[in-house]
């Protein structure tokens, strides 16, 4: 695995968990009671964004280890699951 495809891997993993914990725990200013002129009312009061992204990279640091260390081993390859054929024998 070459250093850009660890990068590409790392950033897909921490963007879907970042789209996944955005709406966690979020209240809206409907729900708090204080509706901001200008704004929807579905807008969060607090989003706590720093505090997501913190953990959105710890999470996926914890997922994308393990991932890269079992790419990089070889256990499986791409040839291992060539259903059809397509890559050419095996050695």
């Amino acid at each position: 695995m070459a250093i850009t495809s660890a990068i590409v891997l790392f950033a897909v993993i921490w963007f879907m968990l970042l789209l996944m914990a955005l709406p966690m725990r979020m209240k809206s200013q409907e729900q708090d009671g204080e509706v901001v002129p200008g704004t929807p009312s579905s807008a969060p009061v607090n989003p706590m964004i720093g505090k997501k992204m913190i953990w959105v990279t710890v999470i996926t640091i914890v997922l994308w280890v393990p991932l890269v260390a079992f790419i990089v081993s070889g256990v499986v390859s791409v040839q291992d699951i060539d259903f059809f054929g397509r890559m050419g024998p095996r050695n």
